[in-house]
């Protein structure tokens, strides 16, 4: 609702809240609305509403923290916009999803949508912090295209409308494109480079802590490419030695244990980090204490205090780095913690790390997802086009060799 100036009312913003905080008796089935027509009567879950429909999908990746998360976000986008326009997950047709996908690139009113990172429970929190990007937006249908077929065979709903989606220009598959949102090799140089600068003596012990604590988040990210759920959890005794080699131990998605290989690089930066909090060069594997530590020197740091730290020194680079041209540094004001991912593992396969090692070391389960990080093939592409030009470089200006 507007007001006479076109206003949003501030009664209408705080409708928007996370679902946790009230927003599941505005989405609510109620028993009759199961039954009417067309519905499925055999429901397979216990749930009563869609909130508690969406909630059985999520508990199914409990294991698996970040993607949780990622899942929930667009389940509750999702719930909220249908809450707003009355209806139900029930009510979800091949239409809807062009609405919703014309919502997510940019929605509207921005006041009620569209905020700063808050808590969840702040009367602030907005589900968006800006519109969504092409590809953006194509993930969040493909996560909702995956629930929806969840919900048919838990006989919440009666058909997965992203089904009846025919242009396969729209197909709902991100395997297959390729991995654009990274830094560059020479930005990344002019970043790594700001990033060794210590500050200086006279700015404290607490300065230089937090100076060393980011410079060794940004090589671990760098050259081990880890989610940042696992960069979380990452313990001191994750780092292994078998026969003069070092490895890391990482659990990442579904549970799965692995073993990356260490470069030398990664050695000298956790030696300097595990000095700067006084302790000996190398972990000792049965050392359990967080590998990244709060400024207390002791306890670990969650998910999103990663994520800003990594936001804010992103931005911070963007302002720091003010000799290069605005073009140049522009991917740091963006850069979001997987940029950082998808830098490292696409400057490896830029380095010839052959596929099937990158795919170990980004623990893929299909090569085609790794293979999105190869762009040699465009690079040659382009190489071999350049060749082709408007007038024969051999031939002279009265047509004679």
């Amino acid at each position: 609702m507007q007001d006479d100036r076109g206003q949003v009312r501030e009664e209408e913003i705080a409708a928007i809240v996370a679902l946790e905080t009230g927003a599941a008796s505005r989405t609510s089935q109620t028993s009759g609305e199961l039954e009417k027509p067309g519905a499925r009567r055999a429901v397979h879950i216990s749930a009563r509403t869609d909130v508690e429909a969406v909630a059985s999908w999520l508990s199914e990746f409990q294991s698996s923290p970040q993607t949780w998360r990622a899942y929930r976000k667009e389940a509750e986008r999702l719930l909220l916009w249908l809450q707003r326009r009355s209806e139900a997950l029930s009510d979800v047709r091949r239409d809807t999803l062009d609405a919703y996908e014309r919502f997510l690139a940019d929605p509207q009113p921005a006041a009620l949508w569209q905020g700063p990172s808050r808590p969840r429970h702040a009367l602030e929190w907005r589900p968006f912090r800006q519109p969504l990007s092409a590809s953006s937006r194509r993930q969040a249908l493909v996560i909702l295209q995956g629930m929806f077929a969840w919900l048919v065979e838990a006989g919440w709903v009666e058909h997965n409308p992203f089904r009846l989606i025919r242009d396969k220009r729209r197909r709902m598959d991100n395997r297959n494109e390729r991995i654009e949102r990274y830094i560059e090799k020479t930005l990344w140089q002019h970043f790594w480079a700001w990033l060794q600068v210590p500050p200086s003596p006279q700015s404290g012990s607490g300065a230089y802590y937090r100076w060393a604590r980011r410079r060794f988040l940004f090589g671990f990210a760098y050259l081990l490419a880890p989610r940042i759920s696992e960069m979380a959890t990452a313990r001191m005794g994750d780092f292994i030695q078998r026969e003069g080699r070092w490895w890391w131990r990482v659990v990442g998605k579904g549970d799965k244990l692995s073993e990356v290989p260490v470069p030398p690089d990664m050695m000298t930066l956790l030696a300097d980090w595990r000095m700067t909090l006084g302790m000996s060069p190398q972990p000792d594997p049965d050392d359990t204490a967080p590998l990244l530590r709060a400024l207390d020197g002791r306890r670990g740091l969650g998910d999103n205090q990663l994520y800003r730290m990594i936001r804010e020194t992103f931005r911070a680079g963007y302002h720091a780095l003010d000799d290069l041209s605005e073009a140049k540094r522009a991917p740091l004001q963006q850069a979001t913690p997987h940029w950082l991912r998808h830098t490292a593992l696409t400057h490896q396969a830029q380095a010839g790390v052959e596929l099937r090692y990158l795919a170990r070391t980004a623990r893929h389960a299909r090569l085609d997802t790794t293979a999105r990080y190869l762009h040699a093939e465009a690079e040659e592409w382009y190489r071999q086009l350049t060749h082709h030009r408007l007038t024969d470089a051999d031939t002279h200006s009265d047509g004679t060799l």
